[in-house]
């Protein structure tokens, strides 16, 4: 048997974040933002002593890293040709810069996170409770999942 549950931080929560898609060829290559919201599902194959996948109180360090990531950042892919002058932009404090590797957007941030969540239950050997699924929206339109 497999149990899951679920930890979201809406887009109420304020994680505003500025980006851009380099390559696209639409207005999404410019600079522009959303608070983004982020959901994630946690799973196991057995409860832990109180009964839970895993607990919530617990949490807090999730929370924490996506506002270290995300909130009033300006985040951009580790490839961004214009990579320089947004280093530049933070130095002076212009803007809180995050690099992400390989790209940005829903899709990626999805990625990012879903990977550094189970790299930190590794590390703690939290190997009991894996990460399911982590889905990222902009708004009620459009969101992005990752899944196991």
């Amino acid at each position: 048997m497999r149990f899951r549950s679920t930890k979201t931080y809406g887009n109420e929560r304020g994680l505003s974040a500025t980006f851009r898609q380099w390559r696209a060829k639409s207005h999404c290559r410019y600079l522009h933002g959303y608070a983004l919201g982020v959901h994630i599902e946690f799973e196991a194959d057995e409860l832990d002593e109180n009964g839970w996948v895993y607990d919530f109180g617990k949490c807090k360090w999730i929370e924490q890293f996506l506002k270290d990531t995300f909130d009033h950042k300006t985040v951009v892919s580790d490839d961004d040709p214009m990579l320089e002058e947004f280093h530049d932009m933070d130095s002076v404090g212009l803007i809180q810069l995050t690099v992400l590797p390989g790209g940005v957007g829903c899709e990626r941030f999805a990625k990012f996170i879903f990977e550094q969540i189970q790299n930190r239950f590794d590390d703690w050997e939290e190997t009991r409770v894996r990460v399911a699924m982590v889905k990222v929206f902009e708004h009620g339109s459009n969101a992005a999942v990752v899944m196991r």
